[in-house]
């Protein structure tokens, strides 16, 4: 007789929005902890729309961007996350890109991790946030296994639109425990304040919920604390994987920034077959399959 797997017994949920520069800045420890829990958890997103459709638009734009800048830059400075060298405007709306993320999961966590991280790299490396429909498709064309024009009914579809209303709600349900920040980090992640006087989830933010117990990890933080986090909740479950070769990471991952180098890979780098992409502070690292089809090395 067949065993059914038994469910993975930790589920983690990431509040999180394709253009938020914290999360941007996280995407080291993040990867290496998806490494480490490969195939032990259930790893779950939940996209929080941080540029909301009811928003009120800025009365200077060019005023608002230039100051935008400034406010990425000092976050690039506590993450060391790339940033670019110029942003065309602040984002409009997380919805698009939003959507288009949450579409490309009916296609497997490969793409979908994949779509997220161009869709990320649309506003730290290109300056120009996939804030349109059209510009979140067109940032993520090319991306290895892709079924763009699946991609693009899925993204329009009532469902997915259902799904994505659904994850803006739970983000605003916070757990008691993130209405103060624990401090030690330049982002403690407190819940922040919304316009209808509630208040939703700081990005990012990790929930670790086993049965009836939680562990919740706000804001920026050291990938010991989530470490810590998944031991106090399931001892053991955590595996130390091995670094990568800088090859073998590139294969792996696509892109890589210098702090995701330092985090996740062993030996010289970078490896001679890679492409470097500018930004303001330090450059991407692409595959040069990824290169070859990435808005970053094409022309536009």
């Amino acid at each position: 007789m067949t065993q059914v797997p038994e469910p993975p017994a930790m589920e983690v949920v990431e509040y999180t929005d394709p253009l938020c520069p914290w999360a941007w800045g996280s995407e080291p420890v993040f990867r290496r902890l998806r490494a480490a829990l490969a195939g032990r958890v259930r790893w779950r997103r939940v996209y929080c729309i941080l540029f909301d459709h009811d928003d009120d638009p800025p009365p200077d734009p060019a005023a608002e961007t230039a100051w935008y800048m400034d406010y990425v830059a000092g976050i690039s400075r506590h993450t060391g996350a790339p940033r670019a060298v110029r942003l065309q405007r602040v984002a409009e709306s997380s919805w698009p890109s939003s959507l288009v993320a949450k579409a490309a999961e009916l296609q497997g966590n490969a793409v979908s991790e994949r779509v997220l991280r161009r869709l990320r790299e649309t506003v730290f490396v290109l300056g120009e946030p996939a804030d349109t429909t059209a510009l979140a498709l067109s940032a993520v064309r090319g991306t290895p296994d892709l079924d763009l024009e699946r991609l693009s009914r899925d993204a329009a579809c009532a469902e997915v639109l259902e799904e994505v209303r659904a994850d803006r709600a739970e983000a605003r349900r916070p757990v008691p425990e993130v209405l103060s920040g624990p401090g030690g980090s330049p982002h403690p992640g407190t819940a922040k304040e919304t316009a209808e006087g509630g208040y939703r989830y700081a990005l990012p933010t990790l929930l670790f919920r086993v049965a009836s117990q939680r562990r919740t990890v706000p804001g920026w933080r050291p990938f010991e604390e989530y470490a810590a986090a998944v031991e106090e909740l399931c001892p053991g479950l955590l595996s130390s994987p091995a670094a990568l070769s800088a090859g073998a990471a590139l294969e792996r991952y696509g892109s890589l920034t210098d702090p995701e180098v330092r985090l996740l890979t062993q030996g010289p780098w970078p490896p001679q077959h890679a492409v470097r992409a500018e930004t303001a502070n330090g450059p991407l690292w692409l595959h040069p399959r990824e290169a070859a089809v990435h808005p970053a090395t094409i022309p536009r």
